[in-house]
């Protein structure tokens, strides 16, 4: 008995002390995998350090800039003495809302956004439906042709459009005259003028929407309409219940991008209108470049732009709520 106890007492002994010893040593390439991510971080920030200091420079210091000009009275005589500017807090968004100018501007973007946007993404879907399904022959041609526009620099766009809605010169007011009628002055009325810039946006930009919704209808499974066909859909059936359906994160994506596009317009007015007739199309950007580049009212102008952009963000986020939900 005595033997067999020390025996095992024996035994025992050194499995506890393996038990209690210290713990086993790390891998060898441990610290080696260390070292070899380390390097890779460092060449990461590395190779983007020349990106990131032109986005403070270029993007991010104008961006905070333009927020505090904004609640200053920065002017003209602060651009070489920026430190003298007078803060006077919220004054200049007070000032916004009792600014009649600013309130037509506002009101032009929102009719601007509001008629352009369904006409551009309607029509975009129509071209694409027609250009994925319906037509055949010279498909890429009229693809091409569709999208040339949204290639070419917007001044030179505008600037043919003005010629073609001329009224004593233009291509409409020739075409007028060939059958006796009386042109009308598209850009100088107050009831034509943002009409005709609408119809030069959505003819500009259907080509991008277009682009989309073609990209998004060739992503549907075609097993999902041989299936419908097989059960015996027409195709307005087939287009409305699986069509459009399947398309809405597309539609969501246009319809977001397409809408802050239209909220920025400023280069249209600019080159065809100048705002007029009477600030017919006087949208928010034009109003905004008069006041910081005309007048030299950079800090009411910068107050506008911030506007704008709460106005921007609370349309995106509205869109994105009530778009998404269905594209679930």
């Amino acid at each position: 008995m005595g033997t067999s106890t020390t025996t095992t007492e024996k035994a025992a002994g050194p499995a506890k002390a393996g038990a209690a010893g210290p713990s086993p040593a790390p891998a060898p390439g441990g610290g080696r995998r260390k070292r070899t991510l380390g390097m890779q971080n460092a060449a990461g920030w590395l190779f983007s350090t020349p990106f990131l200091v032109l986005f403070a420079v270029f993007m991010a210091f104008p961006i905070l800039a333009t927020l505090a000009m904004s609640f200053t009275d920065f002017g003209l005589r602060n651009v070489t003495r920026p430190w003298e500017a007078e803060f006077i807090g919220l004054d200049n968004y007070v000032e916004l809302f009792g600014d009649e100018k600013f309130l037509k501007s506002l009101f032009n973007t929102g009719y601007f956004v509001i008629v352009g946007v369904p006409l551009t993404i309607g029509l975009g879907l129509v071209v694409a439906v027609l250009l994925n399904n319906g037509i055949d022959r010279a498909r890429t041609f009229f693809r091409v042709g569709f999208y040339a526009p949204v290639v070419t620099t917007i001044v030179a766009v505008a600037i043919v459009w003005r010629f073609v809605l001329d009224p004593s010169d233009g291509l409409i007011a020739g075409l007028f005259s060939e059958v006796g009628w009386t042109a009308l002055d598209f850009l100088g009325s107050e009831t034509l003028a943002m009409p005709s810039l609408i119809v030069m946006a959505v003819w500009r930009n259907v080509g991008t929407v277009m682009v989309l919704f073609i990209a998004g209808l060739q992503a549907i499974p075609t097993e999902v309409r041989e299936a419908a066909k097989l059960d015996g859909a027409s195709v307005w059936h087939e287009f409305r219940s699986i069509t459009i359906p399947l398309l809405r994160p597309t539609v969501l994506y246009a319809t977001v991008i397409t809408t802050i596009g239209y909220l920025n317009v400023f280069e249209e007015p600019f080159v065809m209108t100048q705002g007029g007739p009477s600030d017919s199309t006087l949208t928010v950007s034009l109003n905004m470049y008069r006041e910081g580049f005309n007048f030299f009212h950079m800090g009411y102008a910068s107050a506008m732009a911030y506007v704008l952009f709460v106005v921007i963000m609370g349309i995106t986020v509205l869109q994105l709520r009530l778009l998404k939900d269905n594209t679930k």
